[in-house]
């Protein structure tokens, strides 16, 4: 099929690399030229593992081009998808303009009947809105389906070429018909991954996902606190409750809170479409306040630590991306640790596989309170605890002998959970995790300079 996406974030980046990997001609529209031009030279804005590669490959094949050029991508195209932003206003709803604005631009570029898909992120009743932007500018037949994505950060191109499941939200059969034939490719294992339904339910359908994972992970982080005053371990109560088959293991781990592009925006989203609609939807608002109060916890127990003073003092943080494998520090606890520290006088050498450069425009210029490092074991020389806040798989099996002897004081603080808490008590190291009681070294004598 011929294929154009608008938009070439995160999204339309990786949904249309996909299709062209599947044989499609897609043509990727973004106005901005210098984003562009560096995908011309290979340059992609994102960071997602294998995305490199298979874009480079299908342009190389000709599937796969980029373009400023909204007019003519659109009159080439059978299937037109929006993959722009949709950023949170400040109550909280989704910002439309980008998606309305696209679906104008398609409607005056449309050169015969066009299926418009709606692969953005939107609250319910946007295909009602995308039709009549886009039906406004032309005589031609717009249909607009929904089509929403259900992609990881960090394994966005698994999760596009072998998904669980794709759901698409259509009113009429044409083009039920077209985009069913269009994801065969993708479930040749099983056509019954393509779940069918109305458009409406569709476009809640995506919230409702990232709002229920949302809050699997605020419930398993209020267990957490529940853990440490009690005396409890939570890694041991989520095996002994993710083992349960009505519940299960995913997105049940404890830490220091989730950000992304998703779950705060969707979380946000879902509640202010309830409350447009007169519910009150108190569970997803729980989950934001716990979520908003766990990116603090970290910074919480540092303070508790150097009994409320940090001034002077120097952090190595590992770990900057709200996720591993990904660059993306949108909503990142990182960001709300690092600012808190300085904030109370203290300086951060920081690093990351592969956010450096986006911590740089999230959190800003720091001045000589911030430096970010190319190896993890450059942020411990002179510092005096550790702040792990991502759980890249570098991180994990660190020399710890090499740490306690580069730190001033022997001392971790793990907002992940992934150092084995027995070992660095063994050897001498203040350990605190989230959801278990620190180690009997933690707690600096009263005296301690």
């Amino acid at each position: 099929m011929r294929i154009a996406v608008i938009g070439t974030g995160y999204v339309g980046l990786v949904a249309g690399t996909c299709f062209a990997e599947s044989g499609n001609t897609v043509v990727c529209v973004d106005i901005d030229e210098k984003k562009v031009a560096n995908l011309h030279k290979g340059k992609l804005p994102i960071y997602e593992p294998g995305l490199d590669e298979m874009v480079k490959h299908n342009v190389k094949e000709g599937r796969l081009t980029f373009t400023t050029d909204v007019d003519s991508a659109v009159k080439a195209g059978d299937i037109v998808f929006i993959a722009v932003g949709t950023p949170p206003g400040e109550d909280g709803s989704a910002d439309l303009q980008y998606v309305l604005a696209a679906a104008r631009s398609v409607g005056k570029a449309a050169n015969g009947p066009k299926i418009i898909v709606d692969k953005s992120t939107v609250p319910v009743g946007t295909a009602e809105k995308v039709k009549a932007a886009a039906q406004g500018e032309t005589e031609h037949p717009i249909t607009v389906v929904s089509n929403p994505e259900f992609l990881k950060e960090g394994a966005a191109i698994d999760d596009f070429m072998k998904p669980d499941r794709v759901v698409i939200g259509s009113e009429t059969e044409d083009a039920r018909d077209t985009m069913h034939r269009l994801y065969e490719p993708f479930v040749h294992d099983n056509p019954n991954k393509i779940i069918h339904m109305d458009v409406k339910s569709a476009e809640i359908t995506k919230y409702a996902a990232n709002a229920m994972l949302a809050t699997r992970i605020s419930f398993m982080n209020e267990i957490a606190n529940i853990c440490e005053r009690v005396g409890a371990d939570v890694t041991k109560v989520r095996t002994g409750i993710g083992t349960d088959s009505r519940i299960g293991m995913p997105f049940l781990y404890a830490g220091c809170g989730y950000g992304g592009s998703c779950f705060p925006k969707d979380v946000q989203a879902i509640v202010k479409t309830a409350g447009q609609y007169g519910y009150d939807f108190k569970i997803l608002q729980a989950v934001e306040e716990v979520n908003a109060k766990q990116k603090f916890l970290l910074f919480d127990k540092v303070m508790d630590h150097f009994d409320g003073d940090v001034a002077g003092k120097t952090f190595a943080v590992w770990g900057l991306a709200f996720k591993p494998r990904t660059d993306d520090m949108r909503e990142a606890p990182a960001i709300y640790i690092i600012n808190s520290l300085i904030e109370k006088g203290a300086k951060v050498k920081a690093t990351d596989p592969e956010a450096i450069e986006q911590a740089d425009f999230y959190i800003g210029d720091k001045g000589d309170a911030l430096s970010y490092h190319e190896h993890p074991n450059e942020t411990l020389e002179g510092a005096d605890a550790l702040l792990l806040v991502t759980e890249w798989s570098e991180f994990r099996n660190p020399d710890f002998d090499l740490i306690k002897t580069k730190l001033k004081s022997p001392v971790i603080f793990d907002g992940r959970n992934i150092f084995p808490k027995d070992d660095l008590e063994k050897r001498g190291f203040a350990y605190y995790p989230i959801g278990s009681a620190p180690t009997v070294h933690a707690k600096r004598p009263a005296h301690a300079s």
